[in-house]
């Protein structure tokens, strides 16, 4: 069967089954309270006064996403395997090259995420809001860390890829490339989370993208993790826009994070990520300047950070930033695809 066909079949299956279980998922989610905790007021004043009727909407929806991903991934997996003559054993797209490492971080990440969302419901952890923001990135760097030495030692990578320029094999060098790659997306990600709707519309470009560069250089098994993620996203999307039945969390949010940036070096196309994600950077380097410009100058750079805050903090309605932060993200991404595509041609003919 044509490998594109499959995919569209699988992201649509995704897509459908994700659908059919969040009912499902929300039942547990409000039974359980798993309430979204908004900041305190004395901490956050601006930021809680625009959020304060988004209290009791429950947090954690981003299960629906990566388990979504896990049992599509193990179901045909499980059916190749049972009936390998069949009809579904083309649709096993679990490989060792181009899926293990990034369905490991996907559930490795979404699992710490949980823990620290029910920290935060529970009101454990720093301030009773979850784990400090040095443990996080204490686990991102774990996370990190076995992600680098599984491309280096078992996939033999240690090769850079400028676009428009050539290939750079930079040795050891890419075991710190790889750290900061995965940090600084899931840092991101994590901080574009905080409209309804915003980092999932983010992070399905963002899939979307490097589906089309993964299937362009024939990771065919990569181009369709990423589109059952994308199925998955979609349904999430499906309530999570405005009025949001529940939140995506950090369960969703590191999770997705950790594994976008584990697929643009997949890819080996790092250098295209800051295009096809501008908008995370853009989210990330908001939050780095107003912690800077308040060290250094003793004041706000922003009316609130990150910039999403900001826009809302100024009179834009919620779903005004959120269509408008879409478009960008669309564009970006495919600016990013148009890249890379001229660099393919350029490399192929």
């Amino acid at each position: 069967m044509n490998s594109l066909l499959i995919i569209f079949l699988l992201a649509t299956f995704s897509f459908l089954f994700a659908f059919t279980a969040t009912p499902i998922l929300t039942y547990f989610l409000y039974k359980y309270r798993a309430k979204k905790i908004i900041r305190d007021y004395s901490e956050t004043p601006i930021f809680s006064k625009l959020h304060e009727k988004k209290a009791g909407t429950p947090t954690m929806g981003g299960i629906l996403i990566w388990v979504t991903v896990l049992i599509v991934v193990f179901l045909f997996y499980g059916f190749s395997k049972l009936f390998p003559d069949s009809f579904f054993s083309q649709f096993d797209f679990l490989s060792r090259e181009e899926t293990y490492l990034p369905l490991g971080a996907l559930v490795a990440s979404a699992l710490v995420g949980l823990i620290d969302d029910i920290f935060n419901i529970k009101k454990m952890g720093a301030h009773g809001g979850g784990l400090r923001a040095r443990h996080r990135l204490l686990i991102y760097a774990l996370i990190a860390f076995v992600g680098a030495c599984w491309f280096y030692l078992k996939l033999d990578w240690t090769t850079i890829h400028v676009p428009f320029v050539g290939n750079f094999d930079v040795g050891i060098w890419y075991v710190p490339i790889f750290f900061f790659t995965i940090i600084a997306t899931s840092f991101s990600v994590n901080e574009s989370d905080g409209l309804d709707g915003l980092a999932g519309g983010i992070l399905l470009t963002g899939f979307a993208a490097f589906a089309a560069i993964a299937f362009m250089q024939g990771s065919y098994n990569l181009a369709t993790f990423c589109a059952v993620i994308i199925g998955a996203l979609l349904a999430f999307l499906w309530y999570n826009v405005t009025p949001a039945r529940f939140f995506m969390g950090d369960t969703g949010s590191m999770s997705l994070g950790v594994t976008l940036g584990i697929v643009a070096l997949l890819t080996n196309s790092i250098f295209l990520l800051p295009i096809i994600g501008f908008l995370l950077v853009l989210e990330s380097l908001s939050v780095i300047l107003q912690i800077l410009w308040r060290k250094i100058k003793k004041k706000k750079l922003f009316l609130s950070a990150p910039f999403h805050h900001h826009l809302e903090a100024i009179g834009w309605s919620e779903s005004k930033i959120v269509m408008r932060l879409w478009i960008i993200a669309g564009v970006s991404a495919a600016v990013g695809i148009i890249f890379a595509i001229i660099d393919y041609s350029q490399i192929y003919g």
